[in-house]
C-alpha cells in the first residue's frame, strides 16, 4: 500500500470503530502495520475516532519515533509495535475501552459462546493480561509482555484497562475488537440473569468460525460499519445548525 492508503485505513478503521461505538472520547487506537517495513500507521493522539482524517494520521517507527504526518504518537503505541514484531501474520491492531470489556475482565470469568461474537475468542479461551498492571502499556517490555500474553490468540483482555484484537488486515481487526465488547456484554447479561446454561461445544464453534466468521464475512461487517459512518457524518451536521 502507499502512504495515502496506509492512512486511509486507519481513517477507515476509526469510522469503524466509532460507528460501533467503542469510542473513548479520544482513547483507544487503532494501527496497520507498514508496507515498507518502518514500523505501524496510527491515528494521532488527541482525538477521538470520529475527528480521525488523512492529516490526523501518524507513521510511527518501530522505536517509537513519529515519521510521518504532523500529529502526535499516542502513549500506548508499544502495544502495537511489539505486536506487529512479535507476530507476522498480524496485519492491525486495535485498542478500546469499551467498558463492557473492563468490566467483564473484572470478573476472571471463562467467556463462552453463548452468541456468534464470542466464536473467535472461545475454544480456546481468549487470554487476559494479569502480567503486572491495568495501567497504560507506555514500555517495550510492557508491549513485549502483552504480545507474549497475546499468543496466537484473536484478542487479549486487559483487566482494568480495556482490551486488544488483532487481524491479518484492519477489517478483521476492527470486527473483532466489535465482536469482542458485543461477546463480553452478551456474557454480563448472562450472568446478571443468575448465569449461562448452554452455549456452542468446541466442535461447532470451530465449524462456526469458518462458517460464520470467515474472511467474506468480517469484511461485509466491517464495510457496514463504515458506511453507516459515512451516513451519520452528514446528519450530525444537520442537527447543529
Amino acid at each position: 500500500m502507499s502512504e495515502s492508503e496506509h492512512a486511509g485505513a486507519v481513517v477507515s478503521a476509526c469510522a469503524a470503530l466509532g460507528a460501533a461505538g467503542l469510542g473513548d472520547m479520544v482513547w483507544g487506537h487503532p494501527s496497520v502495520r507498514d508496507g515498507g517495513g518502518r514500523g505501524v500507521w496510527m491515528k494521532a493522539s488527541g482525538y477521538g475516532f470520529e475527528e480521525i482524517d488523512a492529516d490526523r494520521v501518524v507513521l510511527v517507527s518501530w522505536a517509537g519515533e513519529v515519521l510521518e504526518g504532523g500529529g502526535r504518537r499516542h502513549i500506548e503505541y508499544p502495544i502495537h509495535t511489539r505486536i506487529c514484531l512479535a507476530r507476522p501474520d498480524v496485519g492491525a491492531v486495535v485498542h478500546t475501552h469499551a467498558p463492557a470489556l473492563a468490566a467483564f475482565a473484572s470478573l476472571d470469568a471463562p467467556l463462552h459462546p453463548l452468541s456468534h461474537d464470542a466464536v473467535p475468542f472461545t475454544h480456546p479461551q481468549l487470554p487476559r493480561f494479569t502480567a503486572v498492571t491495568g495501567s497504560l502499556i507506555a514500555s517495550e517490555e510492557l508491549g513485549d509482555a502483552v504480545a507474549a500474553a497475546l499468543g496466537s490468540a484473536n484478542g487479549i483482555l486487559l483487566p482494568s484497562h480495556g482490551a486488544v484484537t488483532v487481524g491479518p488486515d484492519v477489517a478483521t481487526a476492527v470486527m473483532h475488537a466489535v465482536l469482542l465488547e458485543r461477546a463480553c456484554r452478551t456474557e454480563l447479561d448472562a450472568l446478571a440473569a443468575g448465569g449461562a446454561r448452554v452455549w456452542t461445544g468446541e466442535e461447532e464453534t470451530a465449524f462456526k468460525r469458518e462458517q460464520v466468521w470467515n474472511a467474506a464475512q468480517l469484511q461485509a461487517g466491517y464495510d457496514y460499519l463504515v458506511r453507516t459512518a459515512g451516513r451519520a457524518a452528514p446528519a450530525a451536521e444537520a442537527g447543529s445548525r
